[in-house]
């Protein structure tokens, strides 16, 4: 099915909502995202919080992002589960300081809150204590998801990029191994400090345009910018910062994702060699044609 549109003819836009709709409810489709896009403003962390920070470090933040990461592999939690406990750690990080000693107690207080929310079934407080090997006691992982909470608002309903995936995958047409990739390139930006200066929104369309031109050869079409809602120039930089990401994953001091997504489950994504190259040179600012 193509879309009409009113303010260029030429669009070649596919309705992805027409056979099934986000949560079954197709005809709410865009403006559920529409939401989301506007929540993502209103939730993000401060992007030079490390600064202020004056006894943990973006390093000491990649290895907590990757235990927790082990951990919701342990416990089989779902990935957005991660996502949420990060956008947690990040946001209380922007407005409390912390010292090392106590920042895996705030990782695992953030997982035990996201896992609340996002679980059917989550792990008891007596796990969390048990994964930092008796380090705390429940009682003090319990006062610390109470502080989380009280500094948060209690906003913990908030966007991810995970959240953003499923749409721009289907809007791109992806296969498996694309949709596999995108998603170990969005884990892969949670653990660098960096990239909290992109909106979730726009890490996933950056994923997705990565994965899609690492697996196909695509980059973007009509489609892919009506729903992503970006231009293709737009999401440059932060695809550039990703593909840099991706490249230098097999000599990061941190590897539990790629241990992930080395799984079969996973189509074995992470062993796949990053591009050397994007074709960004070659094409027309103001075009958004395929490539």
């Amino acid at each position: 099915m193509v879309l009409d549109s009113a303010d260029d003819e030429r669009l070649n836009i596919f309705d992805i909502d027409a056979d099934a709709g986000v949560y079954g409810l197709s005809e709410y489709a865009t403006e559920i995202f529409q939401h989301l896009r506007q929540a993502e403003q209103l939730h993000r962390p401060k992007t030079n919080y490390m600064r202020k920070q004056q006894d943990i470090t973006a390093g000491m933040r990649a290895i907590l992002v990757d235990w927790l990461v082990e951990v919701a592999d342990e416990y089989k939690l779902h990935t957005e589960t991660t996502h949420l406990a990060i956008n947690y750690i990040d946001r209380f990080l922007s407005q409390m300081a912390v010292l090392r000693g106590k920042l895996q107690l705030v990782g695992a207080a953030a997982m035990f809150l996201a896992a609340k929310f996002e679980e059917i079934y989550p792990p008891d407080v007596g796990e969390f204590v048990y994964i930092t090997d008796d380090t705390y006691t429940k009682r003090q992982v319990l006062r610390m998801e109470h502080l989380i909470l009280k500094v948060l608002n209690f906003d913990v309903a908030v966007p991810t990029s995970n959240q953003y995936l499923k749409r721009y995958l289907k809007a791109a047409g992806a296969d498996k191994k694309t949709e596999f990739l995108a998603q170990y390139l969005c884990e892969l930006a949670l653990v660098e400090f960096d990239c909290i200066q992109y909106l979730p929104s726009m890490m996933a369309a950056s994923a997705v345009c990565l994965a899609s031109y690492t697996v196909n050869g695509k980059v973007w079409d009509e489609t892919m910018e009506h729903y992503m809602q970006y231009e293709l120039q737009d999401l440059v930089p932060c695809i550039k910062r990703l593909s840099e990401i991706f490249t230098a994953a097999e000599s990061h001091p941190q590897q539990a994702l790629r241990e992930k997504y080395k799984d079969a489950k996973y189509d074995c994504v992470s062993k796949i060699t990053a591009p050397t190259s994007f074709p960004f040179d070659a094409m027309d600012a103001d075009s958004t044609e395929e490539c």
